[in-house]
């Protein structure tokens, strides 16, 4: 098995897993697991792909050495910006988030959409695809196509699917969650994510950017122009 191959395997176990465990497969594995159980076998099959995945990207995109175009400053830029925002977006889904599970407390209904939720209902899995994004934008090679390609499916998909179970779970509430706020950012209008989101987010975007280039990966974010 070639290493891309490996990446596509991992890859594709990885999404498929989680959508199976999240929607056909959740009732039962609950009911013979239990909430916890389920929890942690749900949690350590994903680690386990991930980590394959991860395991496949080293070797893999060391054969993929053809960029399908090239990467100016312009664009380095517009992948810092939007990095940013995707690190912004998932420490404001930190807080607040009505899709969090909540049990033993039926939620009868959503206050007003404040912070990173007036700019989309799924900052967390907008945040991921955003990441996602900028990895395929700066790194435009079979392998970095793979494994950016799963997470954006994962994370868009997931927010799609998440909308369903909840409109079936909750009914009215979230329906009308739905109405008020925007699936993609900023669709439903500019908004501004509190200081909350901003402050920690401009804070791991600031780590996560240096420690790319600290740990011998290729420096990134800000540091990629003062390097």
């Amino acid at each position: 098995m070639t290493p891309m191959t490996a990446l596509a395997l991992f890859s594709a176990l990885f999404v498929g897993t989680h959508f199976l465990m999240s929607h056909p497969l959740r009732a039962a594995m609950v009911a013979r697991l239990g909430e916890r159980g389920f929890a942690g076998v749900y949690s350590l099959i994903s680690l386990l792909l991930f980590g394959g995945m991860i395991w496949a990207y080293g070797p893999a995109v060391r054969t993929a050495t053809e960029a399908w175009w090239a990467v100016p400053t312009w664009l380095w830029w517009v992948a810092t910006l939007l990095m940013w925002l995707g690190s912004v977006l998932f420490v404001g889904s930190l807080r607040r988030n009505p899709a969090f599970p909540n049990p033993g407390k039926p939620i009868t209904s959503i206050g007003e959409a404040r912070g990173t939720f007036a700019v989309t209902r799924h900052p967390m899995m907008w945040g991921f695809a955003l990441w996602a994004l900028v990895h395929a934008l700066v790194v435009p090679n079979c392998a970095s196509f793979i494994l950016s390609g799963a997470i954006l499916v994962l994370a868009l998909g997931g927010a799609a699917g998440q909308d369903a179970k909840k409109r079936k779970l909750m009914g009215a509430p979230w329906v009308d969650w739905q109405r008020r706020t925007a699936f993609v950012p900023f669709a439903k209008g500019f908004a501004l994510p509190d200081a909350f989101a901003l402050a920690g987010g401009t804070i791991l975007w600031l780590v996560a950017t240096w420690a790319h280039g600290a740990l011998g990966y290729m420096p990134a974010g800000i540091f990629a122009f003062v390097s």
